[in-house]
């Protein structure tokens, strides 16, 4: 029973996955598309976490460390392009 509901989750990510790239490819506003980002990264880890349950395995830990980063800091890159490349503005001394 838990194969199954694990097989259906992996298939709904995957469908989620799908239409977080869509997001990001045919996205309005840059906005739409770093969320989009986001939220793929987001989708991905879960996706690796639920093949590893069905795997029983951790071998997948790191993968999802690496991706966890990265994606915070392409989350973090794009904003901070989104905001003209100033995080704080101290004025001109």
């Amino acid at each position: 029973m838990l194969d199954i509901i694990l097989l259906v989750s992996l298939v709904i990510m995957a469908i989620s996955l799908g239409v977080c790239f869509l997001r990001a490819v045919m996205g309005p506003t840059m906005s739409d598309r770093v969320v989009a980002l986001d939220t793929f990264g987001l989708m991905l880890i879960g996706f690796i976490g639920v093949l590893m349950m069905m795997q029983g395995t951790s071998a997948y830990a790191e993968v999802v460390l690496v991706i966890g980063i990265l994606a915070f800091i392409g989350s973090v890159a794009l904003a901070k392009f989104l905001e003209g490349g100033v995080v704080i503005d101290r004025g001109t001394d």
